[in-house]
């Protein structure tokens, strides 16, 4: 099972930051999603940026959403640091 999202944030360049509900932290790269489908409605920054956490995956205000295990493997792994 894969962990929930709980927290998303956009930045620019369509890039989000997502947090995972086992601590976990990454950066998801929207760009090459962005041409198919209901996602290429997500090209304006106003739209993109209307994203949130729903359940436990991410939606966008347009209808648009991703599979929580999509989310998670996609997303490129924020490293933990650990203090000495």
């Amino acid at each position: 099972m894969y962990p929930s999202v709980t927290d998303v944030v956009p930045r620019d360049d369509f890039m989000l930051d997502i947090t995972f509900s086992n601590g976990e932290s990454g950066v998801l790269d929207m760009k090459p999603y962005l041409g198919f489908g209901i996602f290429n409605r997500l090209k304006d920054c106003k739209s993109f940026e209307k994203v949130r956490v729903v359940f436990d995956t991410i939606e966008w205000e347009s209808g648009a959403d991703l599979d929580p295990e999509f989310v998670y493997d996609k997303c490129k792994k924020k490293s933990v640091q650990q203090n000495a």
